[in-house]
């Protein structure tokens, strides 16, 4: 597996500077390290921050897994959505309501076919709520087919 984390990650990690705000890094309640984070008061309604993971080596014909934690805080925070590189039109992930503060954990499964996806892109679209925040953590690409819970 690879540990895409961003405090210790190996991965490369970009800002899209054709969005409209950037993601920023938050320290961890324990300390240890920080985490990507949106605050519910950048931006307007509906504008759009992206941080993209470029993939490289993912071999053809394979399956992977991408987990990640991810968590949205705040009443009207906003939407967090995944997109795959070859499959840009339509999200392959999309959650816009915490029912709680709480971490909660996603996954995404990628099949490399001819096509091979070079970059997962974690998009965070301000909502109406002026607190909380969307925030994503502990990014891991495993080879193979998701887990069950």
């Amino acid at each position: 597996s690879v540990d895409c984390s961003f405090s210790r990650g190996v991965c490369d990690w970009k800002q899209d500077a054709d969005d409209d705000f950037d993601w920023n890094p938050a320290d961890r309640d324990k300390g240890d390290g920080y985490y990507m984070a949106v605050p519910a008061f950048v931006g307007h309604k509906n504008d759009m921050g992206r941080l993209k993971l470029l993939l490289t080596d993912l071999k053809p014909k394979s399956s992977y897994c991408l987990i990640f934690s991810y968590r949205l805080a705040g009443e009207k925070v906003g939407k967090l959505r995944v997109f795959l590189a070859n499959k840009k039109t339509a999200p392959v992930w999309e959650e816009n309501k915490g029912k709680d503060e709480k971490w909660r954990t996603g996954k995404i499964e990628i099949f490399q076919g001819a096509e091979t996806t070079n970059s997962v892109t974690f998009e965070s679209e301000r909502g109406k709520g002026k607190t909380g925040e969307i925030g994503v953590d502990n990014v891991i690409l495993i080879s193979g087919l998701c887990p069950e819970d």
